[in-house]
């Protein structure tokens, strides 16, 4: 007969329909009312019932309730008699939730403690009726259904419970009983309603991130934020001279030796070179108008060689230098040189360092 109730309880939890749950992790209280289809053993009317608890979901598809409940059902012998019981119990409830349903079956399982109070017929004695005061371990398993209402969640609910009580007067010869709990409640979160995740705001990108003129120097470090295509670019964000000026640079007449004070200046160029380390460029040679075109031809390389191994040995890469190119006297600066005695015009005899890019 129990094992008979226990399967029509829980093929008739699928009958009850209700709305959804969405999951929070809020707390809530609950509070039901139902009826309790006594175990025919137990010599009770069936008899209503009621209970209040306290849950909350600890995953999106697991809740666990703490439950107290009560029941006073009459003896069907004498209804003169008292017969109650009251409970706890602890429930995990499995819920099966599925998106865009309007309601959610799920399955019970719980364990407790539930405490009988039991007066029989003692008669003859002074003291009758007795009174049996005792508690026992109760599990119980069930369907349900929870849905939602907004503020509330509505829950059915149909649950067979195992009362292990083996002391009861009116059915000593029970081990235990099986009552059917067939229940309707309700479902309060506690606090205000959990908001959705809010995307965070998009961080603007820092002026290290940003180079708006496309020099390949940042806004924060570019102090020529309008430099043009095509511009050679210092790692200030400005344009580079186009040439390095080596004015000075020159050499006595015939000679391809550097002078002391052509040393000053080219030390000038190598820290100009080491400043912009992207600067590329050629180093030509020149003579005056003096001598055959092949002897000067000649010289101007020698004198572009002194400056180029110069540059070299004081660490300007040779993959940054073109040259030594010599151009002999076919690039004068003054043309009208041959005029002067002996065609001796120093400027001339100069190298110079042409910006390649």
């Amino acid at each position: 007969m129990k094992i008979r109730l226990l399967s029509t309880a829980l093929l008739a939890g699928l009958a009850f329909s209700a709305g959804a749950q969405e999951f929070d992790d809020r707390w809530y209280l609950t509070g039901s009312t139902g009826f309790n289809l006594q175990d025919n053993d137990r010599g009770t009317h069936n008899a209503p019932f009621v209970s209040v608890g306290l849950g909350k979901f600890v995953s999106p598809h697991w809740s666990v309730d703490g439950e107290l409940n009560y029941q006073n059902p009459n003896m069907d012998a004498n209804q003169d008699l008292n017969w109650s019981q009251y409970g706890v119990s602890l429930d995990m409830r499995r819920h099966f939730i599925a998106e865009g349903r309007n309601w959610n079956p799920y399955a019970l399982l719980g364990l407790g403690f539930q405490r009988a109070e039991e007066e029989f017929d003692a008669f003859p004695s002074p003291d009758s009726p007795g009174q049996r005061e005792d508690g026992n371990f109760a599990a119980k398993v069930g369907l349900g259904l929870q849905g939602d209402l907004g503020r509330v969640g509505l829950r059915t609910e149909l649950a067979y419970r195992a009362d292990f009580d083996d002391q009861s007067i009116n059915a000593p010869q029970e081990d235990w009983f099986g009552d059917v709990l067939a229940s309707v409640g309700v479902v309060i979160p506690l606090g205000p309603e959990p908001m959705a995740p809010v995307a965070p705001a998009p961080v603007a990108p820092s002026c290290a991130d940003l180079d708006d003129d496309g020099d390949g120097v940042n806004n924060c470090d570019d102090k020529c934020p309008d430099s043009q295509a095509g511009q050679t670019i210092g790692p200030d964000g400005c344009p580079v001279p186009v040439s390095i000026d080596l004015k000075g640079v020159n050499f006595d007449f015939d000679k391809s030796t550097l002078r002391p004070d052509a040393v000053a200046i080219l030390n000038e160029a190598v820290q100009i070179l080491q400043r912009y380390p992207e600067l590329r460029v050629e180093v030509a040679g020149h003579t005056d108008l003096c001598g055959t075109d092949a002897y000067n031809q000649s010289l101007s390389e020698r004198r572009a060689s002194a400056v180029y191994d110069y540059l070299s040995s004081n660490g300007i890469d040779a993959s940054r230098m073109v040259g030594p190119n010599g151009y002999g006297e076919s690039r004068p600066l003054e043309p009208t040189a041959q005029t002067l005695p002996e065609c001796k015009n120093e400027r001339n005899r100069r190298t110079e360092l042409n910006v390649q890019n």
